[in-house]
């Protein structure tokens, strides 16, 4: 699947008609969320069959068109399966699936991983139907909403792309403007000449990653540059009166500072991972848990700063996209051993040199990147080799009395049927 993101130009009453779309499709979540908590034994084709119940109760709800409400019920029976899933994975801090807490007096908090209603919804999806492309660079909206029509500013051609192949259509709002993006079913593959090049990469703080040829990258550091501007922006958010116009202005700035660092951060991680991708034809990394490392709260914001989790997202991208192989590894020991001899040197954060008894002395991160690389060519090295030769199991050897071994041998393959 392919998505296709143009930015939306409109006027003010266009801009106001998907707002009011996007609040339509974030109460219709939220009902169907209550449905389900309040009716046991519901299941996806349910809360589908519920979106025209609300359809005939509530007048808004019948403006927005019907495969925009079954989106927006799909998307509540998205948040409660991700919910069983972590119950049955035993997902650490969201394995309790006990009944949500009724309404009353006094309520229980929300626990976590549990789905929750939702209070400032960002978009409306599309089916295939409640729009029209009129041509590639302008799309008009058929409910009564009466979004209607709208210019596609963007470099994408979807005139490349045949009707049939666009599966849903959504609208976004961020701080800067409106968007439409098109989820086109497409396969996207592309071959590449093998490099002969192998990498493992370990992620860090200090530099963004070390892989094990010691070559490094370093950390650009997005939000602890641009803290002064949040800092500013957030001041003159406070100093406002809630409710008044110069406060929206000034929450919007903020959001266009949030936005920016979010959009470097993911193109850095987008790019440096094509690079990789395309350099080497195995590349090894860590399976790190970010959601159990961020709880140091000392280390919590520059591990959000750095962005491992975008990175490893478009590596596993990009290695399905050209046929690279990714292998995500265990972290554990993966700093303390030792990559030449198997020692494991216990050594703090601090310690940034990994010095070993058989005379290995490596940078701490150079070292984790060639344990990282062992292990995923230790785990993929021999894959398929039984099928050729089944003898490599070492199950169907015979010793035969008085024979040599060419005897052995010739006798196993004339009684062995396999063979």
């Amino acid at each position: 699947m392919l998505v296709l993101e143009f930015k939306i130009k409109g006027k003010p009453h266009q801009y106001a008609a998907i707002d009011e779309a996007i609040r339509t499709a974030q109460f219709v979540r939220n009902k169907a969320l209550r449905y389900w908590m309040d009716t046991p034994g519901v299941n996806k084709y349910d809360l589908n069959k519920y979106c025209r119940v609300l359809a005939r109760e509530y007048d808004f709800a019948r403006e927005l068109n019907s495969t925009a409400r079954q989106a927006s019920a799909e998307r509540a029976w998205s948040a409660i399966s991700r919910f069983f899933e972590n119950c049955r994975q035993s997902v650490p801090g969201k394995k309790r699936c006990d009944p949500a807490p009724s309404y009353g007096a006094r309520e229980r908090a929300p626990r976590e991983g549990y789905p929750r209603f939702k209070k400032n919804g960002r978009s409306v999806e599309y089916k295939t139907s409640g729009w029209k492309l009129l041509d590639p660079k302008h799309i008009v909206f058929t409910d009564k909403k009466n979004v209607g029509r709208l210019k596609l500013v963007g470099t994408w051609d979807l005139a490349f792309y045949g009707i049939e192949q666009i599966k849903r259509v959504r609208l976004v709002r961020r701080a800067d403007g409106y968007y439409a993006q098109f989820c086109v079913k497409v396969e996207v593959r592309e071959e590449l000449k093998p490099s002969g090049n192998t990498v493992g990469l370990d992620v860090g703080l200090l530099e963004f990653y070390t892989d094990s040829n010691g070559e490094c990258e370093p950390n650009p550091r997005f939000y602890r540059n641009a803290e002064k501007k949040l800092k500013r922006a957030h001041r003159r958010v406070s100093k406002k009166q809630k409710g008044s116009a110069n406060r929206k202005k000034a929450v919007n700035r903020l959001g266009r500072v949030h936005l920016k660092i979010s959009r470097q951060r993911d193109e850095h991680a987008k790019r440096l991972a094509r690079c990789v991708i395309q350099s080497n034809d195995l590349v090894a990394y860590e399976n790190l848990r970010i959601q159990n490392l961020v709880r140091n709260h000392c280390l919590a914001k520059s591990i959000h700063d750095a962005g491992w989790y975008q990175f490893r997202k478009w590596l596993e991208h990009f290695g399905v996209k050209f046929g690279r192989i990714t292998v995500a590894v265990n972290p554990a020991y993966t700093s303390q051993k030792c990559s030449s001899c198997g020692t494991v040197v216990k050594k703090s954060l601090s310690t940034r040199t990994h010095v070993c008894q058989c005379g290995c002395e490596l940078d701490r991160d150079h070292n984790a990147a060639v344990n990282i690389l062992n292990a995923a060519l230790s785990t993929v090295g021999h894959t398929g080799t039984w099928v050729l030769d089944p003898n490599a199991s070492g199950d169907l050897t015979a010793t035969l009395a008085g024979a040599n071994l060419s005897g052995q041998v010739g006798s196993l393959k004339e009684e062995s049927p396999r063979l």
